[in-house]
């Protein structure tokens, strides 16, 4: 059986390549609106972070995502994104996903 190609990102914080299923993809729409994107179907500017929360706190105390998103992202924001990465990562773990 031939074997499927898996699809790789980069993320904003390491540089690093990965299967896009370990990593989280945030968006902005030409509204300006930032927001977590699960599916990695949104319309509009992407970046990818991998599902690490060390990443994401590193993202969080050098703002890399107002950066490459060019907005102004809160710290409510950040937060939101670390827990979603957190429980994500332990979902992860504890069904072996």
């Amino acid at each position: 059986m031939k074997q499927r190609k898996i699809p790789l990102r980069k993320s904003v914080v390491s540089g690093e390549m990965k299967p896009k299923k370990e990593m989280i993809r945030v968006t902005r729409s030409k509204e300006g609106v930032v927001s977590i994107d699960s599916t990695g179907k949104m319309p509009g500017r992407g970046a990818y972070v991998s599902l690490e929360p060390e990443e994401v706190q590193q993202a969080w105390d050098k703002h890399l995502l107002d950066r490459v998103l060019e907005a102004k992202l809160t710290d409510e924001f950040y937060q939101e994104l670390l827990d979603y990465v957190t429980h994500q990562k332990a979902r992860k773990e504890l069904f072996g996903e």
